[in-house]
């Protein structure tokens, strides 16, 4: 994996002396933890100390006022405190020394190795999971004894679910970060005690305790500062609702961010089994079962939002927030989720750093460009983390004064502040250029242009004329099912977001369509299918996206009637457009077979009907993409002399999807899939002998 593109030196004096300035500051700083008890110079790593005194006045203010601290801090994070429940009163200290003792042996570690950024960020993580799965079994206890406890319908006890959302819920928190947090539980009830409480009041006050005891200041400082504002309806809905409640919340009322905020989601105290199960059934709205390529029309809008509020507020120098920052790292992986996981499960990660892995693995960045944003990102998120350890303060800002740029270069491996900046910008260019790959807006040209007036001016103006000289030679015909198309009703009652989307798709369709071999039969073919995907605009989306996609649907749909029929009756299909396979040779069988269980990957053994459908569509795309590569002009030939791999793959594809999905004896056990079997069996072995049936050989029109 790529380290952090920072300079391999374990020590910060340890590639160039340290400047005066600096070696009297530290000193200084020496002097003082000395006089407050700490032997200075009874370490075994001579420097280290000096190290961590210029990384973080945090670290400095912390030991000294406990000393006791150091040797604890060079190892790993220490157990939990234990809350006792007739003590509740020395809760808040022990949780806040215990998140400090955690957070000094994340600087440690971090200036004892330059590419130990990964381990500090999953032990910030942990060290957070502690704090709040110590916090709530103490709050829980307090209230079960004051009110007993809330049992299921199977008189089972519950328990709050805590869900950490952002970086909490990848495991790649930040040194000085709020943590989002989520809380629900499973279903209503009362609790048992003779104080009997709903089971909504009773979580909301345990969620409110909790937050208190993370939350509130005190002479030692806070444990974690609190956003709950992620929750179903932001700050003005409920602390905490049951399942049932955050279900409907989603299928009704989710919004695109909201998709981006559980895409990490992760449950980090409570019943943790309980919380898993519930974001399973949310799965289907974080992840669309099609390519969503709708998902980078929402990215586009969060990132023009979050450029403005960098203009108006001077941030360019934030490098969380401004240009080549954190966040447009985020984004870039987290937008090619959501357009690809709902079919590829192998890319739902929590983290970041793994989802690009999973990207890279499959096929949609180059090793090249993967390891280039990984590195970018661990640089990003370690020069974060030092600017957070300075004084535990959330920000993401460079410094302006001298000194406090050179504590950070010198920490980091850098003699001097200019050093460290232009690494810096050569991260940032790296992933502006592949988030602007990704968001740049699709170039039309000057005929598409002329084309987009003409389709906006329908029905009641526009001149047939354009269609001529796209390409078009029945002009008037094509004019006349135009006209009729825009005044469907379907269109008259399109949502200003979709017409808008096919306002942009169908010139380029038009464009495309009128360079076609046949525009006069590929026209209505593909006026039918827009009419049956209108409505769908995720469709349009994947169209608007993809030119190659769109390349290849006219070819198909003008040289196929059935293919066309096929599409208007599975829009699914389209997603094979995308696909580089749309040209190749059909798969062997151990080629389907991991095909297919990368398919049916994360599916319940148990759950037939889902199966049932992943396999339906598993035949129905392998079918499709056969016929059109037996479409594709320069390889009949090609394709003929493989009937047994052309032809039967997808009766091929049924006989190894049954006998990979499903055990043996629920096969036997089920009438209509022994029934299916001969059939299967004697097809391939007909095809594999006599070869292609003559019929294949008119797919054409």
């Amino acid at each position: 994996m790529p380290g952090c593109g920072m300079p391999e030196c374990g020590m910060a004096g340890d590639l160039h002396p340290l400047p005066s300035v600096l070696n009297d500051w530290l000193n200084e700083r020496r002097t003082r933890l000395q006089a407050a008890g700490l032997d200075v110079d009874d370490t075994a790593e001579p420097r280290l100390l000096d190290d961590v005194l210029i990384a973080s006045d945090f670290a400095f203010d912390s030991l000294l006022r406990d000393p006791a601290l150091w040797p604890l801090a060079q190892h790993d994070l220490p157990p939990p405190p234990l809350l006792a429940a007739d003590a509740t009163a020395q809760w808040p200290a022990l949780l806040r020394r215990y998140r400090v003792a955690g957070s000094l042996a994340m600087i440690v570690a971090d200036v004892a190795d330059p590419n130990a950024i990964d381990h500090v960020l999953r032990g910030t993580s942990e060290l957070a999971d502690r704090c709040i799965g110590t916090a709530l079994a103490a709050v829980q206890g307090d209230m079960a004894q004051r009110h007993g406890v809330v049992c299921d319908h199977n008189g089972d006890p519950q328990s709050l679910v805590v869900f950490g959302l952002g970086k909490l819920g990848g495991r790649e928190l930040n040194f000085s970060s709020d943590v989002d947090l989520v809380f629900a539980f499973p279903e209503p009830g009362q609790s048992s005690g003779k104080r009997v409480l709903e089971a909504e009041t009773w979580f909301a006050r345990a969620g409110q305790q909790l937050i208190q005891l993370l939350d509130d200041v005190t002479a030692d400082g806070f444990c974690y500062r609190v956003d709950m504002r992620l929750r179903p309806f932001g700050s003005s809905g409920r602390l905490v609702l049951p399942f049932t409640a955050m279900e409907q919340y989603f299928q009704r009322e989710g919004r695109d961010w909201e998709r981006y905020a559980w895409i990490k989601a992760r449950p980090v105290a409570g019943d943790v089994l309980a919380g898993e199960r519930l974001l399973d059934t949310l799965r289907p709205f974080v992840y669309r079962r099609y390519l969503d390529y709708g998902a980078l029309d929402g990215l586009r809008a969060m990132k023009a939002l979050i450029a403005a509020e960098v203009e108006r507020r001077d941030m360019a120098e934030h490098i969380k927030l401004g240009p080549g920052g954190i966040r447009e790292i985020e984004f870039l992986v987290q937008a090619l989720q959501l357009v690809r996981a709902g079919r590829e499960p192998q890319l739902r990660q929590r983290g970041l750093l793994t989802a690009l892995q999973a990207l890279a693995d499959a096929g949609h960045f180059s090793a090249e460009v993967a390891d280039r944003l990984a590195t970018a990102y661990r640089f990003l998120r370690r020069l974060e983390n030092r600017l957070q350890m300075l004084a535990d303060q959330q920000t993401h800002q460079l410094p302006d004064d001298e000194f406090t740029r050179l504590r950070l270069a010198i920490g980091l491996g850098y003699p001097q502040w200019q050093g460290l900046y232009e690494q810096l910008q050569q991260h940032r260019n790296v992933v502006s250029e592949e988030f602007d790959r990704l968001l740049a807006p699709r170039k039309r040209t000057a005929k598409a242009s002329v084309l987009e007036r003409y389709w906006r001016a329908l029905p009641d103006a526009g001149e047939p004329d354009v269609l001529a000289e796209a390409g078009f030679d029945d002009a008037a015909g094509a004019d006349t099912a135009l006209r009729q198309f825009a005044a469907s009703p379907a269109l008259r009652t399109l949502s200003t977001r979709g017409r808008s989307r096919l306002d942009r798709v169908l010139p380029a369709l038009l464009f495309a369509t009128g360079a076609s071999s046949d525009p006069h039969t590929a026209l209505p073919r593909l006026l039918s299918l827009i009419g049956a995907i209108v409505r769908r605009s995720s469709y349009l989306a994947l169209l608007e996206e993809a030119p190659k996609a769109l390349a290849r649907l006219v070819n198909v749909v003008s040289r196929s009637a059935l293919l066309a029929e096929h599409l208007v009756q599975h829009p699914l299909l389209l997603d094979e457009l995308l696909d580089s396979r749309y040209v190749d040779l059909p798969p062997d069988e151990d080629s389907l077979r991991t095909e297919l269980a990368g398919a049916l990957a994360g599916l319940a053994a148990d759950d037939t009907e889902e199966r049932l459908r992943v396999l339906n569509e598993f035949r129905h795309a392998l079918s499709f993409r056969t016929c059109c590569r037996w479409l594709q002009p320069m390889s009949r030939s090609t394709t003929a002399r493989h009937p047994a791999t052309a032809w039967p793959c997808s009766v091929t594809a049924a006989w190894v999807a049954m006998n990979w999905a499903f055990p043996p004896t629920w096969i036997w056990c089920s009438s209509t899939m022994r029934r299916s079997m001969p059939f299967l069996r004697g097809r391939v072995r007909l095809m594999r002998r006599v070869g292609t049936p003559s019929w294949c050989r008119n797919w054409s029109t």
